[in-house]
């Protein structure tokens, strides 16, 4: 499903920037044009969380790009956990929910399901909105798409009234079955953006066109709640930036423009984390192979991903305890990262996250008023962080600092100073190895038959250990993989993923009459990027969404036929669930991903020259990365770099591929 359609493509002239703002790091990659000869540009410097721009601002001037923004010669990919931050905090906007008369508990009431099933206390559910804030009108669609009861021009009248008068910053249109009919909701946007022209308004029929009134209300509530706050930052970025493009990376692993993405935060989630996997995929075309288990551990927390291909995506994802139903990269996060707290518990139990020091004060360690032992400074303390390594931001170690602090924890342990910080490290692991196992051994998959890799300015110091947590004897730091989530941001397509739910048994339909509603998605898709200035050539990939009959979920498979698909669909319940029938099947939601072809950046490679040098001693040996030479070491080793360390452990030994990458293997 590829198409040609005609439209300007982007100066290759430019020199492009990935940019990844984390909770405690910003994550920096450069590409130069290939003309320049100059090489892979990397740059990690301190988040700034009151505000974001400015650590991107300082970011861009310690790379030495300034004149090059102030030239109109840097071309942006930029990820962030702006939306992230304001929904796990619940620092949304003043958001009305608008739905039909009687059902304005809805996102109250929502699944009733118990996040934790024997556990005989309950904690309350989060208020998504409080009830002075919900809005109900008449009218009724049935669940064929009819009109049972019209929504008269008088009730919309008085329910714009009643909306006008509770001062809102952002309202959430979420009427039944409006994916089938959505007129109803049209009319209630029209006469909304006329009585209230500053309002962020969002409509679940534009925001997620699928059944289950549940999950579509919590996106459309969560995109319009998030929507001014996405839209002040991006507006303050892209004032600073002046005229210089400005993508925005999606949840799902497919850019869009700046000014798009601000109508779109609910899509903007899970930005940082799919830009890592989007990386790996095209490293895995580079080494031949698409099997990897990947953890990605920053400062606050980890992200846990299998690939079997291309990334996989869900529509079941979770943020701050809701079912977010918009596509988004399929991964497990946790809050375990290098800045995570070390603490007893009230039993004396030693327990690692999920609070995290963050980028103020961070880690002891830094020297920066931290006080809590972390993740990072169990680190240090053992030895596994080179002392004099230059970190963002201009940071020195005090392993003074760190051993003085881990020594108070180990004495309300009862253990040496040593031993606590190991305890920290294998808690943190322990943890880790628990999410991978969720994504791998859960879902059918034999972790042995991937390969471990790890990004993220703390994953090189865990992967040896996580390797053999889960019996694989292979595993993978990329190079430059301290900012690989950044670098995937470039290597990203623009693009659309859209949907439409079409519930019906899969033998009533024709696959013409499937094929024609996919046909019909993609052509949105086109237009959308189109208009965004993309594409002068585009491809789309069909899926769809299947269940047996009377089953409440549903499996994704690609779309060929509809022969194809039911094979598909059987072989995956079988690999999933341990088991397949003879029930009829039924077709769910029509998918389509829609991606820009044109010139993309090739993947880029490390530079070739490397000087050999012997282990500088210490606790632990170390050499800088570019010190490895052509020749396998054997741990235990600490490998340096501006924006990681990785820690070869005792039985491991590593060498640099052609491509940079350190190859580690345990010995046998």
């Amino acid at each position: 499903m590829t198409s040609q359609t005609s439209s300007p493509s982007h100066s290759v002239a430019r020199i492009l920037l990935g940019i990844d703002a984390g909770g405690t790091f910003t994550d920096f990659v450069a590409l130069h044009p290939p003309a320049s000869g100059k090489p892979v540009q990397v740059h990690k410097t301190l988040s700034s969380p009151d505000a974001p721009e400015r650590a991107i601002l300082r970011g861009i001037a310690e790379m030495g790009l300034q004149q090059a923004l102030t030239d109109g010669q840097l071309s942006i990919v930029h990820g962030s956990t702006v939306a992230t931050n304001a929904a796990l905090e619940d620092k949304g906007a003043r958001t009305v929910f608008v739905t039909n008369r009687g059902f304005a508990d809805l996102l109250e009431i929502g699944r009733q399901t118990r996040p934790k099933l024997y556990a005989l206390q309950q904690p309350p559910a989060r208020t998504k909105v409080p009830r002075e804030l919900c809005v109900e009108v008449p009218g009724r669609i049935d669940a064929k798409g009819d009109e049972i009861e019209a929504l008269s021009d008088a009730a919309i009248a008085e329910a714009v009234a009643d909306i006008v008068a509770l001062q809102p910053d952002a309202v959430a249109i979420n009427l039944l079955f409006s994916f089938l009919a959505p007129a109803s909701e049209m009319r209630l946007q029209a006469a909304l953006r006329d009585a209230l022209p500053d309002c962020f308004i969002s409509r679940s029929s534009e925001v997620l066109p699928e059944y289950k009134e549940y999950e579509r209300g919590i996106a459309t509530w969560l995109n319009a709640s998030l929507g001014p706050v996405v839209y002040r930052y991006l507006s303050a970025l892209a004032a600073a930036l002046g005229d210089t493009p400005l993508q925005i990376m999606q949840s799902s692993g497919e850019t869009i423009a700046a000014r798009e993405a601000a109508l779109a935060a609910v899509k903007l989630l899970l930005s940082g984390p799919a830009g890592g996997l989007t990386a790996l995929h095209r490293l895995g075309e580079e080494l031949g192979t698409q099997r990897f288990i990947s953890f990605d551990m920053g400062g606050t927390s980890t992200d846990v991903a299998l690939l079997d291909g291309a990334p996989a995506t869900t529509n079941e994802g979770m943020i701050a305890g809701l079912p977010v139903g918009v596509p988004m990269v399929d991964m497990h996060t946790i809050g375990a990262g290098g800045g995570s707290i070390a603490y007893l518990d009230a039993g004396g139990m030693l327990q690692v996250g999920p609070r995290s020091a963050g980028a103020v004060p961070g880690p002891v360690c830094y020297g920066q008023g931290g006080t809590e032992v972390t993740v990072t400074d169990a680190h240090v303390v053992l030895g596994r962080i080179e002392p004099n390594a230059a970190l963002a931001g201009n940071l020195r170690l005090d392993v003074a600092a760190a051993t003085q602090a881990m020594a108070s924890l180990a004495q309300a342990m009862g253990v040496d100073v040593k031993t606590a910080a190991e305890g920290v490290l294998a808690v943190a692991n322990e943890e880790i190895a628990a999410a991978i196992r969720l994504i791998s051994v859960n879902r059918g998959f034999d972790p042995a038959q991937f390969r471990l890799t790890s990004f993220g300015g703390a994953g090189g110091l865990h992967v040896c250990a996580l390797a053999e947590a889960m019996n694989m004897t292979r595993a993978l730091v990329p190079a430059n993989g301290g900012v690989l989530s950044a670098l995937g941001m470039i290597l990203a397509r623009p693009g659309r993923q859209l949907s439409r739910t079409v519930t019906a048994p899969l033998a009533q339909l024709s696959d013409t009459e499937i094929e024609q509603g996919l046909t019909q998605l993609a052509e949105q898709g086109r237009e959308a990027l189109l208009a965004e200035g993309q594409a002068q050539t585009s491809e789309a990939e069909a899926s769809v969404d299947l269940r047996y009959t009377g089953q409440s979920y549903t499996l994704n498979v690609p779309w060929r036929s509809r022969e194809q698909a039911s094979a598909d669909f059987v072989a995956q319940h079988q690999r999933r669930f341990g088991y397949a029938h003879d029930t009829e099947l039924e077709i769910v939601n029509l998918r389509v991903k829609v991606a820009a072809l044109g010139e993309q950046p090739d993947y880029p490679k490390a530079g070739s020259e490397h000087a050999s040098a012997e282990p500088q001693s210490g606790a632990i040996p170390s050499l800088q990365r570019a010190q490895l030479g052509q020749a396998s070491h054997k741990g235990p080793l600490v490998i340096s770099e501006r924006a990681a360390t990785t820690y070869v452990a005792d039985g491991w030994q590593v060498r640099v591929d052609a491509l940079g990458n350190l190859d580690l293997e345990k010995i046998t």
